[in-house]
């Protein structure tokens, strides 16, 4: 699947989108998921714009509630990331359990970790950005609870590389896979592998109930460890050009709405930190969508410096990024602007989250 960066055509890809299809074959590789979260991740568009879109062709709650359903999750853990700033990057409920390894298993890197369908995509996945959701939570269960990695050290990892990046969602899905931000570790069998992903392998590592996996050592397609490097290149820029008399529109690499304070006139600044990117860096490949999905923003000047050298404050929508970030701060569309409250888990945010949806 490509990743156009127009504006026009995303558009297009949320009215061809057919949520009954998703709802039913969406856990299927050859499913019919939206392939909107690169667009949802970066801001570029957001979920209220995504379900006014779908109400304009007449589909509800009821047609559209699994996506829906799907799309809060996002919304969770974003808040999550709000209320627990930096803590997401670290065991948030309880330590992972039987950890004999740090860094990334070799065979992840080399795509050979002998689950044919699972390699298949990693050789790819670099080049294409993208993985489809159910391998992200194959590649979680194999690498963190069959092969007993810490959790983090992955995640680092593929956040690298995807073009729908979000800190909150891949931390706290690697947290849920692996146990720490959920009851119980998430396992995966061959027979769930080959009914996904239309695979018919057998003897493999993964070819065991579920009571047996548990129970079982690390496999020797996984015992040897890596520690990549993730290099950040710094993107090239240009002097700004920053017209005092003009408000200051600020973006950031979650945040790219072309529509926001469309048609004013007023400096348009995308900030990219370098404190940040040392933290948390991004490949090439990602840094070039999140570009040219910029581009569709008239007068965008990227400015690669700390928010506080800026000589100007701006007006900015709220993220959990920019929340040391000086200026006039707006809220970020949600599916229930106002929804108060601090939620432990999804299904009590989604439960009263629901019932302002309908």
């Amino acid at each position: 699947m490509e990743f156009p960066t127009t504006l026009e055509a995303v558009y297009a890809r949320i009215d061809a989108f057919d949520p009954g299809h998703y709802a039913r074959s969406r856990n299927f590789l050859n499913g019919g998921v939206s392939y909107l979260s690169p667009y949802l991740s970066r801001g570029f568009i957001t979920v209220p714009q995504v379900v006014a879109r779908l109400k304009d062709r007449g589909i509800g709650m009821d047609q559209a509630e699994k996506f829906i359903q799907e799309l809060a999750w996002r919304e969770f853990y974003t808040r999550t990331w709000f209320q627990k700033g930096d803590a997401i990057f670290s065991d948030i409920r309880h330590p992972q359990e039987g950890v004999l390894y740090q860094g990334i298993p070799a065979a992840v890197l080399e795509a050979e970790t002998g689950i044919e369908s699972l390699d298949a995509h990693l050789k790819s996945f670099p080049e294409r950005g993208y993985l489809h959701n159910h391998l992200r939570m194959y590649l979680a269960a194999i690498t963190c609870n069959v092969g007993k990695y810490h959790w983090s050290a992955p995640a680092a990892w593929l956040y690298y590389h995807l073009l729908d990046g979000d800190l909150a969602s891949n931390a706290l899905s690697w947290q849920w896979c692996a146990g720490t931000f959920s009851n119980k570790l998430y396992y995966v069998n061959q027979e769930n592998v080959n009914k996904y992903t239309g695979s018919r392998q057998t003897d493999t590592f993964l070819d065991y109930s579920y009571e047996e996996l548990p129970l079982r050592s690390v496999p020797e397609e996984l015992r040897e460890s890596a520690n990549p490097k993730l290099i950040f290149t710094a993107p090239v820029t240009k002097p700004m050009e920053i017209h005092q008399e003009l408000p200051t529109f600020i973006y950031t690499h979650y945040t790219l709405d072309p529509t926001f304070h469309e048609g004013e006139d007023g400096n348009r600044i995308l900030v990219l930190e370098p404190s940040h990117f040392a933290k948390h860096p991004m490949s090439e490949r990602t840094m070039q969508f999140i570009f040219d999905l910029a581009t569709n923003i008239p007068g965008i000047q990227v400015f690669y410096g700390e928010i506080a050298q800026l000589p100007v404050k701006g007006i900015f929508r709220d993220h959990p990024i920019n929340a040391h970030f000086q200026g006039i701060r707006e809220e970020h569309p949600s599916l229930a602007p106002g929804l108060q409250g601090e939620f432990n888990s999804f299904f009590s945010f989604w439960n009263k989250l629901s019932k302002k949806l309908s």
